[in-house]
């Protein structure tokens, strides 16, 4: 697997045996940004004078256990006090963060390196992080494809080398499908298993935040760290699963290998499936009935939501111009200030509040809810009888920068796989599968708070698949 040096165990062990100090590794890898962010632009903003004093302070108290030492990205829509907090918006071009996320704080106690903000779709909106405010983010295995989004930048840092590992926000597939794009491993949590607070929020019944690295290991320490209930947040809780079954049940859902799907991706993970099997897991064919709505569904309930938590960016208390126009007038002011959102944030905002208007939610947001409820309904009959499900995680590979930017319907297609965990609450994991062209990613599904299980599974199959 690429970016090995840069795996956890392999640092701490350099740490540990003087090869190298958190200093001589940040500073190597702030050169490495320059070098190569100028072209892949991953990050926003790069904290190199916090980085170095972070590292300073690290060697000096010493200890190298967990996370500490570690270099990682933060994306930009959660929280790092004293840093900027755009979201990747003209909006929050100049709002400078008051405190720390949760996830953040407990990253700093467990002594990470932060070495910057990373790039994203406009408050998380888009699969391809083509819709920062600010430019693109290319994706480091062809920089001529997307990286996927909305996670791009922190996805793309890590397969870059840049980072050793990055956080990011999964909404409908925003961790995965990026990890998927650039190669890497990406985990979204179950649903209130990892605080929201301090993370600027865009659905707050589907937003989680989940970490990005090299290799399944990596990201279940770093899930272990942010992890747990949060007084902050009232939707988090504390609960644990075990592993340790041995004979695992694979469901393979006969709705996620339809027509449709890229001959090359579906060649992939069949043979990859077929490993999983060969190995000694018991793969089923399952039906999961209610997939077909769950991207209209997910649409639905995403951009209501959305409208709600972007009505605060009224153009009053978070804007980048701050003038009431002209004519002085407050009406100009909304008018102008709140042309800083870009064209998808728009569309979002006008899509959810039209699904939210009076003669119109219960045809709309009411149904969708509905329909959650049976997607939620499979999900609980399926792991009655399973331990994970398995499923591409993108239909697509990488695509061409700008080749969907003005088809917004083929890009929300992307995520057509991953959606339904989100919808549900579930856990689930892209890992990557060999091939020998575009990087192409598996994704296990497991029942909800029972991510330790999922982990533990996926590390199994991340040594099969691999081989």
């Amino acid at each position: 697997m690429k970016n090995e040096n840069l795996k956890i165990k392999n640092l701490q062990k350099e740490f540990k045996g003087g090869d190298t100090t958190c200093l001589e590794l940040t500073e190597r890898l702030l050169k490495k940004i320059k070098e190569k962010d100028g072209e892949i632009k991953a990050f926003l903003e790069v904290t190199e004078e916090m980085a170095v004093d972070q590292a300073e302070k690290i060697d000096k108290e010493g200890g190298f256990e967990g996370l500490k030492g570690i270099p990682v990205m933060i994306k930009d829509n959660i929280l790092v006090e004293d840093v900027k907090a755009t979201a990747a918006s003209k909006m929050l071009e100049d709002y400078t963060a008051p405190y720390d996320a949760t996830v953040v704080e407990k990253l700093k106690e467990a002594g990470v390196v932060i070495l910057g903000k990373g790039n994203l779709d406009e408050f998380a909106m888009g699969g391809s992080t083509e819709n920062s405010a600010f430019f693109p983010t290319k994706n480091p295995v062809d920089t001529e494809k997307v990286p996927g989004g909305s996670s791009g930048g922190p996805a793309a840092a890590v397969a870059a080398g840049m980072v050793s590992a990055s956080l990011g926000t999964d909404t409908g597939g925003s961790v995965r499908q990026p990890a998927s794009f650039c190669g890497v491993v990406g985990f979204k949590p179950s649903y209130g298993k990892v605080s929201r607070y301090g993370v600027i929020a865009m659905a707050s019944s589907l937003d989680q935040v989940g970490p990005i690295a090299n290799s399944v290991e990596d990201v279940t320490k770093i899930f272990n760290v942010i992890k747990g209930k949060d007084e902050k947040d009232a939707t988090s809780v504390s609960r644990k699963s075990d592993f340790s079954k041995k004979e695992i049940k694979v469901g393979i859902p006969k709705e996620y290998f339809v027509e449709g799907v890229n001959q090359k991706v579906k060649e992939t993970v069949e043979k990859a499936i077929g490993k999983i099997d060969s190995a000694g897991m018991k793969t089923v064919k399952i039906s999961l009935p209610h997939t077909e709505y769950a991207l209209a569904c997910y649409q639905v309930i995403m951009a209501s939501e959305s409208s709600t938590n972007l009505a605060r960016y009224d153009g009053i208390r978070y804007c980048s111009k701050n003038d009431q126009g002209k004519s002085g007038k407050m009406k100009d002011a909304y008018i102008k200030n709140r042309s800083d959102f870009g064209d998808e944030t728009k569309r979002r905002i006008m899509l959810g509040t039209f699904a939210l208007s009076s003669g119109y939610y219960d045809d709309y947001y009411m149904q969708a809810e509905k329909v959650r409820e049976l997607i939620r309904e499979d999900f609980r009959k399926a792991f009655e009888d399973l331990d994970i499900i398995i499923t591409p995680t993108s239909p697509i590979p990488p695509f061409g920068i700008g080749e969907k930017i003005d088809d917004p319907l083929s890009i929300y297609l992307a995520d057509m796989f991953t959606v339904p965990a989100n919808l549900a609450g579930l856990p689930a994991i892209s890992i990557p599968c060999p091939t020998d062209g575009l990087p192409v990613g598996i994704q296990l599904m497991g029942e909800r708070f029972e991510d330790e299980k999922l982990l533990g599974i996926a590390e199994k199959i991340e040594k099969i698949i691999v081989k």
